[in-house]
């Protein structure tokens, strides 16, 4: 595992180091100066707690935004967890219609409906009059509303945010009660990322380009090898290579 920071001003990898956690992010903000520190503004990743604590610690100023896309993972495993035990429950239950199409649903819940393919599609309209008392449904209903409402005007999305937590509270769906308690505390950061527009799309390209360096640095003796091949290829470094001589 390599933590890895990106700046999104300059587009660039600017440190990596191998591990993860508080630990290994504490060094990042060691290397800077009071004032390097004072000057980040915005701080994005996933929702780790342990990168709240060191942002809270080294640069209480900055802002805490969330990545829209990992807000919607939350939703996409615990709908996940849903259809499994309710795979599991008809299984158990000897329901061979509701077991094959809890299966052919897999994949079709988890996707945007204008992903869907025309197998899926029909998949997942058979699923309405099949699923144990829509708990499926429903929650697919709410990762839907929960995926559109982060592109919303902060505003309305206010609004739509409180509907959804009170919604997925009482929705007896016991996978999506706990998150909603999640999506509760995580509130403000929620509507922070919202607000302030910062994704970590830009860290999820540089990841791209890092499992491709990783490839290359297959057999390298040291991880230390890997993250200079990192730097060389993704920190935005001007090498001018000595012009040929005849």
């Amino acid at each position: 595992y390599v933590t890895v920071v990106v700046d999104h001003e300059r587009h660039r990898v600017i440190w990596a180091h191998d591990g993860y956690g508080k630990d290994v992010f504490d060094l990042f903000f060691q290397q800077l100066t009071d004032e390097q520190k004072k000057s980040i503004r915005v701080v994005t990743g996933d929702g780790a707690r342990w990168i709240d604590s060191c942002v809270a610690e080294h640069c209480p100023n900055a802002e805490r935004v969330l990545d829209g896309f990992h807000i919607v993972s939350w939703m996409t495993g615990a709908l996940d967890k849903v259809r499994k035990r309710l795979w599991n429950q008809a299984r158990r239950e000897h329901d061979e219609e509701t077991t094959k199409r809890m299966r052919g649903v897999k994949y079709a819940v988890l996707k945007n409906p204008r992903d869907l393919t025309d197998k899926q599609s029909e998949a997942f309209d058979a699923l309405r009059n099949t699923d144990p008392k829509g708990q499926l449904y429903r929650a697919w209903q709410l990762k839907e509303l929960l995926r559109t409402l982060l592109k919303h005007p902060l505003d309305q999305a206010k609004t739509e945010l409180n509907h959804w937590v009170f919604w997925a509270s009482h929705s007896r769906i016991p996978e999506i009660v706990e998150l909603a308690r999640k999506i509760r505390r995580r509130r403000p950061d929620i509507l922070r990322t919202i607000e302030l527009g910062y994704s970590n799309a830009r860290l999820e390209a540089f990841n791209n380009r890092i499992k491709v360096t990783i490839r290359m640095a297959y057999g390298f003796h040291h991880v230390t090898n890997l993250i200079a091949l990192i730097m060389l290829r993704c920190g935005g470094l001007n090498i001018q290579l000595p012009t040929p001589t005849n």
